[in-house]
């Protein structure tokens, strides 16, 4: 029977922070790097938990050379070249501690992954892209050739199918000692599922991106503060952690997300315009510079990677801005 929920959710912009009391003098005193521990795993996590989204817009190596000097971390998107890769890793080995791969589960992506991996050992994070199901040898794949990885990404838009919980089960199995990330999802029971099932991470949101159209062409999805509170209360009550994925619009967004548990944070949008992004950057007729920025599930995305699959998401321009720094007015 249909049910609808009477209680109140809640999004970023429907709250603010309420000031305490501090024991630190200035902000300057905060330290935001943070430590992890992963229950499943063993392994350890420290950092400041802030994610470049692996989108081909923002996922870049120019991204992850700016986000490495502030020891945050940057998904690369699985669009660049082994040659590329190599080059990068052979000019900047210090920034690899801080990166992903990202990479589809073709054939063709495996052994593009194998080459990247091979030619490049320190890389230790991986981001696998599931979206189009479950693939039979992918286990045996990472296994044999990819050892070495200690993080694994199962990323879906929508984490809400049983073979994917089974999924998730079929690699833990089989790297008992490897950090697993599943997702996304928007409700504590199945991001008790998950867990249950292997991850560590649950990467958290469904629709809230600032170019995704998710909602609207499907009806599905989670205001995402609540979101936030309801899945950090069922993960951390199974030792889990979670990524708040999407939704931030501003600075006071990623504290909001933070206040309401998330142990990282992943950044699209917020992170687009800069020249670290990729995106063709367009002139308008009064001389106002512009960059693009899309989803990966926008019909431009579609087009140029998969052949023109539904649309979920909508391609816009943001202002083009100077190099990414830590000064909050370069995008003005």
């Amino acid at each position: 029977m249909p049910h609808i929920e009477e209680g109140v959710k809640l999004d970023f912009k429907d709250v603010l922070l309420r000031p305490k009391r501090s024991t630190l003098k200035s902000r300057s005193d905060v330290d935001l790097n943070r430590s992890y521990h992963f229950k499943k795993s063993g392994q350890e996590y420290t950092g400041v938990p802030l994610i470049a989204a692996n989108m081909d817009t923002i996922g870049t190596f120019e991204m992850a050379l700016a986000l490495n000097k502030h020891n945050c971390f940057t998904a690369i998107h699985k669009h660049y070249t082994i040659e590329e890769w190599t080059d990068f890793a052979a000019k900047n080995p210090s920034v690899l501690r801080n990166v992903a791969v990202s990479s589809g589960t073709g054939s063709g992506d495996f052994d593009k992954l194998k080459d990247i991996l091979k030619n490049i050992p320190d890389v230790k994070f991986i981001c696998l892209d599931v979206a189009n199901g479950y693939s039979e040898h992918f286990v045996e794949f990472v296994k044999q050739n990819i050892p070495d990885v200690k993080f694994i990404c199962l990323d879906v838009a929508n984490g809400y199918s049983e073979h994917f919980v089974e999924f998730v089960k079929q690699v833990r199995n089989a790297f008992p000692t490897h950090t697993i990330m599943a997702g996304n999802v928007v409700t504590g029971e199945m991001v008790e599922e998950l867990i249950l099932a292997g991850a560590d991470i649950i990467k958290v949101g469904i629709g809230p991106g600032s170019v995704c159209t998710t909602r609207k062409k499907t009806g599905v999805g989670y205001p995402q503060l609540s979101a936030v509170l309801e899945c950090m209360d069922a993960a951390h009550g199974l030792g889990g952690h979670i990524i708040s994925d999407g939704g931030c619009t501003c600075p006071g967004d990623v504290c909001k997300a933070f206040g309401a548990g998330a142990d990282f944070v992943m950044l699209g949008g917020m992170l687009s315009g800069h020249d670290q992004c990729g995106g063709d950057v367009v002139v308008k007729p009064n001389g106002k510079k512009v960059k693009q920025f899309y989803g990966m599930s926008s019909s431009t995305a579609m087009n140029k990677h998969h052949g023109g699959v539904a649309a979920e998401c909508f391609p816009v321009t943001t202002s083009a801005a100077a190099m990414l720094s830590s000064n909050p007015t370069a995008r003005k």
